[in-house]
């Protein structure tokens, strides 16, 4: 049976050569979002009292189902915010963390020195980012804008180049 000062050596803190945790892009922050549904619910109040007064009251159910929708649109806009990826670069392993919308956690381990980042650019500001290892490869940050998944990618190479080179100093 193993001493716990070796359990407490083997559980020694890795050196983080590289680490980003990629989130999804909101414009709109929580608490713009009270706003703009406040601003919305009092515009669709005073129209609809408008319209009663008008003995168009029917029309008011259509004022408080579209406040609804909007609503709802933008709850799921921020549920599906709850996805992220971390990547990971210590010792020697990458990893890439996924957690879903539902909270569902993947995890793929890659050995640096065989990983290569594969950046593609295509039609328009569209382009594709994934690591590829031993013949497969996993797309990552599917949900970003075109202009991070560049920079993700360049910053990626580049901490991939300085962990090769933290192996063979005498390179340098």
């Amino acid at each position: 049976m193993s001493s716990p000062a070796l359990l407490i050596d083997r559980a020694a803190p890795r050196r983080v050569f590289f680490e980003r945790v990629l989130l999804p892009y909101r414009s709109l922050p929580p608490r713009g979002f009270n706003v703009l549904m406040l601003m919305l619910a009092g515009v669709s109040v005073a129209v609809g009292t408008l319209f009663v007064t008008l003995g168009a009251w029917p029309v008011c159910g259509f004022f408080g189902l579209d406040v609804g929708l909007v609503y709802l649109a933008f709850r799921l806009s921020y549920r599906s915010a709850r996805q992220r990826e971390t990547l990971s670069l210590a010792d020697d392993e990458l990893t890439v963390e996924r957690v879903g919308i539902r909270g569902d956690r993947s995890l793929w381990r890659f050995q640096p020195f065989w990983v290569r980042v594969v950046y593609e650019e295509g039609h328009g500001d569209s382009n594709r980012l994934a690591l590829a290892s031993h013949g497969r490869s996993l797309p990552i940050g599917t949900f970003l804008p075109a202009p991070v998944r560049r920079e993700v990618a360049a910053t990626l190479r580049d901490a991939l180049r300085r962990w090769r080179d933290a192996l063979n100093p005498a390179q340098r």
